[in-house]
């Protein structure tokens, strides 16, 4: 009964004036600029995490919802911190591009960077569990005793679209944020898995050891992959 009068209490003040502004401030809706880092992610999960779901996790109550919300922000954390982690490459003139379209399809590019001599990298931040090492072994790639070869499908995917639409070879890079690396530098499939704190230096050593294809090839990458707003961005 107790349950019962709260549920009630809880309706009858998310249909007042005060709890309909609660809700949209809850929604958020204008908070979230597409072309910043992890804003689809951050998008994904307030249209995940409904009132509804929020009042279940008041009671304690999980849901599916509510598990993938945890996921999608803890992914737009994860970029974020990316994207400061990376923010000094543009004393050295870099552009790095956050939260990119692809052309076609619903998928999004997490970090697009260039280096000043037109060197190409699409970066895919992955926020994993400290408990365990990354590692690569006999072809696989292994957090702890878990096989999670086929999450950099995606990376490969994007690094594919992005060569194919600017005519350049791409270099396709988890940057690994939690987990230690065993035995870097870690190369799966042409894939490049760098240590999150310690990105800027390796993009820089990894620009150097490739060819580039000049200063355009920047505004090139901004102008055909739009900041990604095919979801609740706003």
């Amino acid at each position: 009964m107790t349950a019962l009068i709260t549920l009630l209490a809880i309706a009858a003040f998310l249909y007042s004036r005060r709890g309909s502004r609660w809700l949209r401030s809850l929604t958020g809706r204008n908070r979230i600029r597409p072309g910043r880092a992890g804003a689809s992610a951050a998008a994904r999960a307030r249209q995940l995490r409904t009132p509804a779901v929020r009042i279940a996790e008041a009671f304690g109550i999980p849901t599916q919802a509510g598990a993938l919300a945890a996921r999608s922000e803890a992914g737009a954390e994860g970029e974020r911190r990316t994207a400061a982690r990376l923010a000094p490459l543009a004393l050295y003139g870099w552009r790095v591009l956050h939260d990119r379209a692809l052309p076609r399809g619903n998928a999004n590019i997490d970090h697009l960077a260039v280096s000043p001599r037109g060197v190409v990298m699409v970066l895919d931040t992955k926020r994993w569990s400290a408990r365990w090492p990354v590692a690569v072994r006999a072809g696989r790639l292994l957090h702890g005793g878990r096989d999670v070869t086929d999450r950099l499908d995606g990376l490969q995917h994007e690094a594919a679209t992005v060569a194919a639409t600017l005519g350049v070879p791409v270099i396709p890079v988890v940057v690994m944020d939690g987990p230690a690396l065993r035995g870097e530098p870690l190369e799966l499939d042409g894939i490049h898995v760098i240590p999150a704190e310690y990105a800027c230096n390796r993009l820089r050593t990894l620009a150097a050891a490739h060819r580039g294809y000049g200063r355009r090839i920047a505004d090139q990458a901004n102008r055909l992959f739009p900041p990604y707003v095919n979801g609740p961005t706003r």
